[in-house]
C-alpha cells in the first residue's frame, strides 16, 4: 500500500481534481479512512477494486447490463454520461467517415481485398450522420465502470475474476485501473465526476438500451412511456422490476390478495411513485389509510359525511354538452339509492314517479336560470331542496318521490345535502375519506363519491384542462362496491372507458373468490393490463388460478410467500417481485400496528 487518505467522503470537485488538497470534508458515516494499493483500495472495512469496460459488441439488446446487476456478490455498476453537441458530432463524424473512404481508396489502390468490417463501420457512421442531420438521434460520450466490494482481499481477487468472467459473457471488454484506485473509487461515487474518463461514444438508442432497470421476464413495454414505476426486489434473478403501466394496451390495475398480506401497503407505494411522474389522482378511501399519504404529497381531504361538508348532486360538470340531461339521469339513481337505502339495488322508479321526479328536476334548473344552454350553466345549480320542492308542486306520484327525499333534506340525514357544494375535488391528489360516513348515509355518500370522480375526470378530459396529464383513480377495499349494485356499475364503466379520458383505474381488493364470481368484477379484473396477486387464501386459489391462467409453481408460490412478495402478471410475462420502499417513503405509507411500533423505536 502506497497511500493513506483520511476521510475522503464526500468531496467536492475543486478537491477531487487536486489529490494533494489538504482541505477534506468530513461528514457522519464516512469511512475513517480509505487506503489505495495498486490493484484495490480498502474502504472502512471492505476492500474494493475498480474496471473500466473499454470494449463492447457491436449489437446489445434492451437492458443488457440487467446480469451484471444480477450478480449476487456486491458490485455497483456505473454510468458517467456527457452529451456531445450535435455541431461537434456532426464534425468529427464528418473526419471518421473521410477517414474511412481513404482507407477504403488506398486498399482499392494497393489491389487489397475489401475489408468487411471496415465496410460496415462506414455504413454505420453514414447512417448516424444522417440521424443527427434530422435531429433523430444525438451521440454521448459514456464510461461504464464496474466497482467489486468484498471483506477480504482474497474473496476481492475471486468476486473480481467472476465478474470479468460475466462480463466476458456479454462480450464486454474490461480492464482493471491499476494504480489508479483511488480516483476509481471516487468515480463510483454519487457525485457526478469521472475522474479516469475512459469513455466510448455512444447514439441515443444504444445509450436506451443501457439502461439497467429492465427485467428479462417482462415485456420491452415495460418502461417504453418514461413514466416506469420502481415495484421491487425480483425474488428469482436479484435484480429490480419496473413497470410502467402507461405504456400498456390500458392503464388498469388490480391488487388481489387476503387481508394483511400488504396490498395497501403496495397501493399506496405505487401511488405516491406515480405522483412523483406528475400524475394526478383521486383515491376512494374507506377506513382512513391514505390521510399520511395525503399530508405527506400535499393532497386534499375530503370527508363526506363531516360537519360542514356539502355535496350537491345537482352541480353541473364542466365541458359535458350533455350534462343537463346526465344530471337529471343521475338524479333517477340517486332517488332510487335514498329510497332503499342500498347501492346493490338498481330497479328503476316506476313510469308515473320517473316522470315527475323528471319534471321536477328540469323545473329545479329553470327556476334557477338554467336551460340546455351551456352559457347558463355557470348560474348557481339548484339544491336537493328545490327538486323536493317541485316535486311536491306536481302530483301524487311526485309527492311520494318528495317524502324519500325528506329525510336528506329536512331531517335527520340533511348535513351532506343542505345548501351548496363545499368541496372542491381539485388537485394533484384527492383524498375521498368515507369512514365518517353514518351507516344509513354510507351507500348515499357512496354513490356520491363515485359519481363526482366520474364527473371530474370525464370533465378535464372535455374540456382540454391540461391534456397531457395522467390521472389516476385509486378505489381501495373494492370488494365493498364489487359485488353488486351502482358501485360496480360505476367500476365496470370507468374500467372499460377510463383509457379514452387518460385515467388509470386502480382496484384492490380481497376476498378475490367473491370479486371473481360476480360479471361486475370479472369485468374489471379482465380490463386491467397490470395485475398484481400477493398472497392468496387456500380456499381461494382456484378461482385465482383459473381466472389469471396460474401455473402449478405460480399457485404454490401465492399460498406460501411472504408478506410483501407479490407475482406480477402481464398477460404472459409473470415475474416475482418483493415490493420494497425507502425510509422516508415507508414513513408516509404506513399505517395502523406497524406505524405505532415505528414511532416509539423512533
Amino acid at each position: 500500500m502506497v497511500s493513506l487518505f483520511s476521510a475522503l467522503l464526500p468531496l467536492r470537485r475543486s478537491e477531487i481534481s487536486d489529490a494533494t488538497s489538504d482541505t477534506v470534508m468530513v461528514f457522519p458515516g464516512s469511512p475513517d479512512a480509505v487506503e489505495v494499493g495498486g490493484r484495490s483500495a480498502r474502504v472502512g472495512d471492505t476492500y474494493t477494486t475498480t474496471l473500466a469496460v473499454v470494449g463492447y459488441p457491436a449489437e446489445v439488446g434492451a437492458g443488457w447490463a440487467e446480469p451484471i446487476l444480477s450478480y449476487p456478490g456486491l458490485v455497483d455498476l456505473c454510468f458517467h454520461i456527457e452529451p456531445i453537441p450535435p455541431a461537434v458530432a456532426s464534425q468529427r463524424l464528418r473526419k471518421q467517415r473521410g477517414r474511412f473512404e481513404s482507407s477504403r481508396r488506398t486498399d482499392a489502390a494497393s489491389g487489397r481485398l475489401d475489408d468487411p468490417e471496415l465496410d460496415a463501420a462506414a455504413a454505420d457512421a453514414a447512417e448516424m450522420a444522417s440521424r443527427i442531420a434530422r435531429g433523430e438521434s444525438r451521440l454521448f460520450r459514456v464510461g461504464t465502470y464496474l466497482t467489486v466490494r468484498a471483506s477480504t482481499e482474497d474473496e476481492l481477487a475471486d468476486r473480481v475474476t467472476e465478474v470479468r468472467s460475466l462480463a466476458a459473457s456479454l462480450l464486454l471488454d474490461t480492464a482493471p485501473m491499476t494504480w489508479r484506485q483511488l480516483q476509481a473509487w471516487v468515480t463510483s461515487l454519487p457525485l457526478a465526476f469521472d475522474a479516469l474518463r475512459m469513455t466510448r461514444v455512444f447514439d441515443t438508442d444504444a445509450l436506451a438500451a443501457s439502461f439497467p432497470f429492465a427485467s428479462p421476464d417482462l415485456p420491452d413495454t415495460a418502461i417504453d412511456s418514461g413514466m416506469g414505476v420502481f415495484y421491487g426486489l425480483n425474488l428469482h434473478s436479484a435484480g429490480v422490476v419496473v413497470w410502467d403501466r402507461w405504456a400498456q394496451s390500458n392503464y388498469n390495475a388490480v391488487i388481489l390478495a387476503r387481508s394483511g398480506e400488504g396490498k395497501s401497503y403496495l397501493a399506496k407505494l405505487d401511488l405516491w411513485r406515480n405522483l412523483c411522474l406528475g400524475v394526478e389522482a383521486h383515491v376512494v378511501d374507506p377506513e382512513d389509510e391514505y390521510l399520511q399519504v395525503a399530508a405527506k404529497a400535499g393532497g386534499v381531504v375530503i370527508r363526506p359525511g363531516a360537519p360542514g361538508v356539502r355535496i350537491n348532486p345537482l352541480d353541473l360538470p364542466p365541458g359535458d354538452p350533455d350534462g343537463l340531461n346526465d344530471r337529471a339521469r343521475f338524479m333517477h339513481t340517486l332517488v332510487t339509492v335514498m329510497g332503499t337505502g342500498d347501492t346493490a339495488v338498481s330497479l328503476p322508479l316506476p313510469g308515473d314517479e320517473a316522470r315527475s321526479l323528471d319534471i321536477a328536476v328540469l323545473a329545479a334548473y329553470r327556476a334557477k336560470g338554467i336551460t340546455t344552454d351551456p352559457r347558463t350553466w355557470r348560474r348557481p345549480a339548484p339544491l336537493l331542496a328545490d327538486v323536493m320542492a317541485a316535486l311536491e308542486a306536481t302530483d301524487d306520484a311526485g309527492r311520494r318521490v318528495a317524502a324519500r327525499l325528506h329525510p336528506y333534506v329536512a331531517g335527520s340525514m340533511r348535513g351532506l345535502f343542505d345548501g351548496p357544494s363545499t368541496v372542491t375535488p381539485h388537485g394533484h391528489l384527492v383524498v375521498w375519506a368515507l369512514k365518517d360516513l353514518p351507516e344509513q348515509l354510507h351507500p348515499v355518500g357512496t354513490l356520491l363519491t363515485l359519481d363526482t370522480i366520474w364527473r371530474t375526470v370525464r370533465g378535464a378530459t372535455a374540456s382540454g384542462d391540461r391534456p397531457d396529464v395522467l390521472r389516476m383513480v385509486l378505489v381501495d377495499e373494492a370488494w365493498k362496491l364489487l359485488s353488486a349494485g351502482r358501485g360496480g356499475v360505476f367500476l365496470e364503466t370507468l374500467a372499460k372507458s377510463a383509457r379514452k379520458y387518460g385515467v388509470g383505474l386502480t382496484v384492490v381488493t380481497q376476498d378475490a373468490a367473491d370479486v371473481l364470481a360476480t360479471k361486475t368484477g370479472r369485468a374489471v379484473v379482465s380490463n386491467a393490463a397490470t395485475q398484481v396477486l400477493l398472497r392468496q387464501a387456500p380456499q381461494a386459489i382456484d378461482e385465482v388460478a383459473d381466472a389469471f391462467g396460474l401455473t402449478d409453481g405460480e399457485r404454490a408460490f401465492l399460498l406460501s410467500c411472504q408478506r410483501g412478495d407479490a407475482l406480477l402478471v402481464a398477460g404472459s410475462a409473470r415475474v416475482a417481485f418483493h415490493s420494497h420502499a425507502s425510509a422516508e417513503e415507508h414513513e408516509a405509507i404506513v399505517t395502523g400496528p406497524l406505524a405505532g411500533a415505528a414511532a416509539r423505536r423512533r
